[in-house]
């Protein structure tokens, strides 16, 4: 746990926390490797293939649907970035939130953002098979899907760097779709093409069937519990922080670029898609991608969205891999995981963590064989899995009102302030609560959002047994002399 001394004030703990103990990792990643992580964490799969659906329910409005959350979440990558840069030591949140709300929360949000990572895993090695099969109907799925895990690991198991660099490239491919699926909607909308059915491509289009909110207030609602998923994953740079070449610099530089990315990939793209193609004639099922190219004339449109889903799978799996490997790494260190996983290798690579998620990737084989029930399944644990993701992001939001209360004289100094501070910190939590609520509305999540209460019982049962080991109760009572000192430091400057 961050935290191996107790400073006499708050001025010196930046240096005094963590001083004994240095996590190991390589700070091997440029800024050309956390540019592209951070863009590829934004870009998930479900813009390829969930945004057919997304449109379906919400029309038009989509847009501001993407435009909401992509600002909400802009504070908490703001708030982590604050709380990141205020101590270097801190190797992810996990940490920060050990060290500002105690040993209970670095326990509950490691695990957790390893359990998300896991279950997302296994949903993209699933997709990667299904997706091979495109080109090779014949091939038993389990050899595609071994294939894959056995790849994943041989990329990540040489060094940080060579992860950075599979996900950079993995990542310039969505980029490269997406902005070629830009170009061709506006080379189709300034042509006024005959998109069929009797529509012209044009930008009145976004208006003229139903208006902005044609399925109106529940369909707008909708679009927010389905569009949330889409963003799991944008707090990667979080992880990666203690892997970056010069993170006061290449941190912020990420953070700072969300809003662009998110107007960029996904509002621009989603206003040319209904621009060409009115939304009434999107498929839930189908990925308006393939719908795009096929009206420009490109004959293999299916093959190349296919190629583009199958790497954005690869990269999400890539993503969880090396993530849930330097969390168990960091849970080691903190005595919430078997000291084995805390080991590095000669690369500086936490090897034992990174087997040990990915022995539960296997489990994405097995179920490839296990029936009819596998989508529904699938669509259940993944939002289980962006349930939890939120989760951590309000860790993130909390950690930060107690770094603000605990550590003044910290954000005082940060370079890198959150804007808005406390007030945009409760804004963003009032806005989970209306996503909580959102997903009531619909069946199928609100399966999910009554079953997602077990993994934090069984956190809470396995924390119980743990606090009471000679270590934890160590790391508790070091908790609590901190937080006392700290608020006799304070005391003075509020009297």
């Amino acid at each position: 746990m961050p935290g191996s001394s107790t400073p006499a004030s708050t001025t010196d703990h930046s240096a005094a926390v963590t001083s004994s103990k240095d996590p190991g990792l390589a700070r091997s990643m440029s800024s050309r490797h956390i540019q592209l992580l951070a863009i590829g964490g934004a870009i998930g799969t479900g813009l390829f293939m969930g945004s057919g659906k997304t449109i379906s329910v919400a029309g038009p409005s989509v847009i501001f649907v993407y435009m909401i959350i992509g600002f909400m979440l802009y504070f908490v990558m703001r708030a982590m970035g604050e709380l990141l840069l205020s101590n270097l030591q801190y190797k992810s949140f996990s940490d920060f939130a050990a060290d500002l709300l105690g040993p209970w929360a670095g326990f509950f949000t490691g695990w957790t953002y390893w359990f998300c990572w896991v279950v997302t895993g296994i949903a993209d090695v699933v997709a990667i098979a299904h997706y091979v099969t495109f080109w090779w109907a014949e091939i038993p799925l389990w050899i595609p899907a071994l294939a894959c895990i056995v790849l994943l690991v041989a990329l990540n198991l040489p060094s940080v760097k060579a992860f950075g660099e599979t996900e950079f490239w993995f990542a310039l491919i969505k980029i490269i779709a997406i902005l070629t699926l830009i170009v061709v909607g506006l080379v189709l909308i300034l042509t006024r093409f005959d998109s069929g059915g009797g529509a012209t491509a044009g930008f009145e289009n976004l208006w003229e069937n139903g208006g902005f909110f044609p399925t109106g207030p529940m369909g707008f609602v909708a679009g927010f519990q389905i569009a949330v998923f889409a963003f799991v994953g944008i707090e990667l740079v979080g992880t990666a922080a203690a892997e970056t070449k010069d993170p006061e610099k290449n941190l912020p530089k990420a953070i700072n670029s969300i809003p662009l990315r998110i107007m960029l990939f996904y509002v621009g793209a989603l206003v040319v898609l209904m621009a060409v193609i009115p939304w009434t004639r999107f498929n839930a099922d189908e990925s308006p991608f393939v719908g795009m190219f096929a009206l420009a004339g490109l004959g293999i449109a299916a093959a190349v969205v296919n190629f583009v889903v199958l790497t954005s799978a690869a990269s999400s799996a890539n993503s969880g891999i090396y993530s849930t490997s330097r969390m168990v790494f960091g849970l080691a260190h903190d005595g919430d995981a078997p000291k084995a996983f805390g080991r590095l290798s000669s690369r500086k690579v936490p090897r034992n963590a990174l087997f040990f998620s990915c022995t539960f990737l296997l489990a994405g084989v097995v179920l490839l064989y296990a029936g009819d029930s596998v989508s529904e399944a699938f669509t259940l644990v993944t939002t289980i899995s962006a349930l939890c993701f939120m989760f951590v992001w309000t860790i993130i939001l909390l950690s930060y009102l107690a770094y603000r209360r605990r550590r003044p004289q910290l954000h005082r100094d940060s370079a890198f302030k959150l804007p808005g501070g406390r007030v945009m910190v409760y804004v963003v939590l009032a806005f989970f609560v209306f996503i909580v609520w959102a997903l009531t509305t619909q069946p199928d999540t609100l399966t999910a959002l009554l079953v997602t209460p077990i993994w934090f019982a069984l956190l809470a049962g396995a924390y119980a047994l743990l606090r009471r080991t000679p270590l934890h109760q160590a790391r508790v009572a070091e908790f609590k002399a901190m937080a006392e000192a700290e608020r006799e430091a304070a005391a003075p400057s509020r009297a």
